[in-house]
């Protein structure tokens, strides 16, 4: 485990980190981020959702610096329309990984302004929108917006064997060209190379002008990987999955049992008062 590190910045993804399994940011959680944050620490959000997704959570703990949303492809004042970093999906890339998911039959959400496009409403889109709280729009055929570039590409398939085969034939069509991860078991990810986690985390920093040792990144999922690597201080979730688990300077506990608050309390309030 790491030692001696003096964070000054803490990154949290949402699901399955921050928020428990019914979608809910628990009391002792609110506690410890508010704590760390009077101790002078910032505090910012780092996940797939969009930015409408990810802001009520934010004005709920107060937060105010640029949250790093869509895997790092928009990063944005949570108070303001102020952009700090953005990274979109090229139109023509866009409508070829539509063409190859759509041979396999598979849900695929289009995002764009805050609003997911799709051909048809599935069942599978019908409950991201309800789950995930974005504004879901039927428009038919997606190559009727072949001029826009999307700030990503989401496809579901929760039939995770078939969703793994999908995933190693995108990456050899597409894996030179786009960034691609699976923020859940269902959920594959098409986003701008330069999209991620990692990318959105040292955009912030050098708004902040902090380095990676200064830095804690907490999350759970495979999306939460390159930031892992690019912070100072890798939290990984009890509820991860264990290949992600080897990517932890400190395995906290689950997001049932507050682990993001057990992080903060072990390596910023405890350390702080001389515990």
């Amino acid at each position: 485990m790491k030692r001696n590190l003096k964070i000054k910045l803490v990154a949290v993804d949402l699901d399955g980190t921050l928020l428990d399994n019914d979608g809910k940011i628990s009391p002792r959680v609110k506690e410890a981020v508010r704590k760390v944050r009077e101790k002078g620490v910032e505090v910012t959000l780092a996940t797939g959702r969009t930015f409408l997704s990810a802001k009520p959570f934010a004005e709920e703990l107060g937060l105010n610096l640029p949250l790093i949303t869509y895997m790092g492809a928009l990063v944005k004042y949570s108070d303001s329309q102020r952009t700090l970093y953005e990274r979109r999906v090229p139109s023509g890339l866009a409508q070829e990984v539509i063409k190859a998911t759509r041979k396999r039959g598979y849900p695929i959400n289009f995002y764009v302004d805050d609003c997911v496009l799709v051909e048809e409403l599935a069942p599978q889109n019908i409950e991201y929108a309800r789950k995930y709280n974005v504004v879901v729009k039927e428009i038919g055929d997606l190559s009727n917006v072949s001029n826009i570039s999307p700030i990503k590409l989401l496809i579901i398939n929760e039939n995770e064997e078939e969703m793994n085969k999908f995933e190693k034939e995108c990456r050899e069509l597409f894996g030179k060209y786009l960034h691609i991860t699976k923020s859940m078991p269902e959920f594959l990810e098409f986003s701008h190379p330069e999209a991620t986690k990692a990318r959105g985390l040292e955009a912030v920093a050098e708004h902040l002008g902090l380095k990676k040792d200064e830095i804690m990144a907490i999350g759970d999922s495979y999306n939460d990987l390159e930031m892992l690597e690019y912070a100072g201080l890798a939290v990984v979730m009890g509820n991860a999955r264990e290949d992600i688990k080897r990517y932890a300077d400190y395995i906290t506990a689950t997001n049932e049992d507050d682990g993001v608050a057990e992080a903060l309390e072990k390596f910023i309030l405890k350390k702080e008062a001389g515990i």
